[in-house]
This record gives structure tokens, C-alpha cells and sequence, in this order.
């Protein structure tokens, strides 16, 4: 709709809703001076109520919530009771004169005291729910609304990252699958020379683990295992030899050894065996070594005598 057709519809709204307000002026006028209003408070008491409504109409635009619903809910309770109101002027033809009694707006009784009420509380009404709603009108802060919405969108966005990240941060912290265990029938494959042409191919580029993929993909760093590894996944090859493998694999090792080098703790970590091991390895070695050298120093020193009595004989074999 183009700016002038909007101008023409605002106008005949207000056109029509000072016409309505000219009907209701004169029903509303005689019911207050039913209720004992003089020539200016019945001239005043069509402002006191319809007026309010278009008060309310104007803070509930304005407002937002609560505050709108509080505006609708009063522009809502005093439509209700204009209309009622113009309903008994309707219906209590003497409300048209000025030789009504006072205080009679209906025959029975009851219906009668609860419209008094009625119109009598208006006003009243009028004054508290009308300062109410300028209160709250001139108190509205539109960019507190605006920034109150921008921090739920901002909540709701944190709360969309703080999941991106817990979804990455557990695909991260995924194990690794574990490869396939190559078959046997492959693992005794007779092996082939490499020919020439192999050997100038290029090799293969090695393929990332999965983790490392992960990381790169989402920017985050690789998480490094912490704590201790369990005694089940430590390797148990130490079990599957023997004393005696170890001992011979030991004998090997420690051939070009000194005896200061000779150490169980050193023992321990070449054949990666436990301390428990490791002492008993190292005495037997030492036992050897001592063992081997022994015999000689005996021959050594036997040979000796023989030596000094061959030179000391030789003199009467020479005569």
C-alpha cells in the first residue's frame, strides 16, 4: 500500500471512532447524572471511560510483554463495560430524561446496586489503570528489548559452539581402530627381490593416522594419552623366553662387557627383562666369567715349576 492510500485509511479510522465516541457520549453522559453527576462531571465522564480504552489501545502498541498483555486485559475490562453501560442506557428509556430518579438504573434491585457499582467505579479505575499504563509507557526502554534478544541469540550460539566443540573434542579422543592382523597366508608369502623397476618407483606416502586427520580437519590439537598404561597392555615377551634363552642371549650381549659394565640394571634394559631376572642374570654371568678365568691362572701357575725345572735340567742334559 503506497504512503497516500495509508493516509486515507488512518483518517477514516479516526473518523469513525469519533463518531462512535459521539454515541457513546450520550449514553455514558446519562448514566452518570443517573448516579447523581453534575452538568460537568456527566459532560467529563465519556472522556473517563472511553478515553481510557484509546489510552490503553495506544500503551499496548507500544509496550511489550508483560506489559502489552496488562494493557490488552484493561482495554479489554472497560470495552466491556461502555457496552454494558450503553446496553442499560438502551434498555431504561427514562435514562433519557432528566426526571430519573437517582441511583436507578434497573427495576431489581440486585441488577440495579451491581450497576451502580459499575459506573461508579470507573473513574476510579480510570485514575489507577491510566497512570499505570503512562508509567510503564514513559519507562519503556525499546533497546533494552533489542538487547535482551540479541543475548538469547548470542546463549543460543555459545550453546551451538559449546556442542560443535564436545562432538570434535570426542571424535578426538576416539582410540584408534585397531589394523587388521595381516593373514598367514600372506605373512608366508616367499618374499621377492625387488627388480629396477621397483626400486625406481616411488614409494608410497604414508597415511596419516586417524587422529591426526581428525585434528587437522577440525584445528584442534591431537590429545597426548596421559596416566599409566595398564599392566595388560605392557608387552609380555619376557615371558615367552626362557632362562635359558635368556641366558645364552645374555652370554652374547655382554661378551665385549667389563665387569664394571657388568650391571643388572643394564641387564634389565638391553634384554628388557624385569629386576627380578636381572639380579639372578647378572650373578651367573659373574660366575662364568669367574669360572673361566680360574682355570687359567691354575694352568698358569702349574706350568710354572715345570718351566723352572726344564731350565734348571738342561744344564746336566747339556753335560
Amino acid at each position: 500500500m503506497t504512503r497516500k492510500g495509508r493516509i486515507t485509511l488512518v483518517l477514516g479510522l479516526v473518523a469513525v471512532v469519533l463518531m462512535a465516541f459521539r454515541v457513546s457520549w450520550n449514553a455514558l453522559s446519562d448514566v452518570a447524572r443517573a448516579i447523581g453527576a453534575d452538568a460537568t462531571a456527566a459532560l467529563l465522564y465519556p472522556i473517563v471511560v472511553d478515553g481510557l480504552m484509546a489510552l490503553a489501545l495506544v500503551a499496548a502498541l507500544v509496550l511489550t510483554d508483560p506489559d502489552r498483555k496488562f494493557a490488552l486485559r484493561v482495554l479489554a475490562a472497560y470495552t466491556i463495560a461502555s457496552l454494558l453501560l450503553n446496553y442499560v442506557h438502551g434498555l431504561v428509556p427514562a435514562l433519557h430524561t432528566e426526571s430519573v430518579q437517582w441511583g436507578r438504573l434497573a427495576d431489581w434491585n440486585p441488577a440495579n446496586w451491581a450497576l451502580v457499582l459499575l459506573a461508579t467505579s470507573l473513574p476510579v479505575g480510570s485514575i489507577y489503570f491510566g497512570s499505570d499504563l503512562v508509567a510503564k509507557v514513559l519507562y519503556h526502554h525499546p533497546e533494552s528489548a533489542d538487547s535482551a534478544e540479541t543475548t538469547s541469540a548470542q546463549s543460543v550460539s555459545r550453546e551451538a559452539d559449546g556442542s560443535a566443540r564436545s562432538r570434535s573434542d570426542r571424535a578426538i579422543s576416539t582410540p584408534d581402530q585397531p589394523a587388521e592382523s595381516t593373514p598367514k597366508k600372506v605373512a608366508e608369502a616367499p618374499s621377492k627381490e625387488p627388480t629396477e623397476a621397483d626400486k625406481s618407483a616411488p614409494a608410497p606416502a604414508a597415511r596419516p593416522p586417524r587422529s591426526a586427520a581428525v585434528a587437522e580437519s577440525t584445528g584442534a590439537a591431537p590429545r597426548r594419552a596421559t596416566g599409566r598404561v595398564p599392566a595388560a597392555a605392557k608387552s609380555n615377551t619376557d615371558r615367552r623366553r626362557t632362562d635359558a634363552e635368556l641366558l645364552a642371549e645374555a652370554q652374547l650381549l655382554t661378551a665385549d662387557w667389563s665387569d664394571d659394565q657388568l650391571t643388572a640394571e643394564r641387564l634389565r634394559r638391553a634384554l628388557q627383562i624385569g629386576q627380578t631376572r636381572a639380579r639372578p642374570m647378572r650373578d651367573q654371568l659373574r660366575a662364568d666369567r669367574t669360572s673361566q678365568a680360574d682355570p687359567a691362572r691354575h694352568d698358569s701357575f702349574e706350568a710354572g715349576p715345570l718351566d723352572g725345572l726344564d731350565e734348571a735340567a738342561s744344564p746336566t742334559d747339556a753335560l
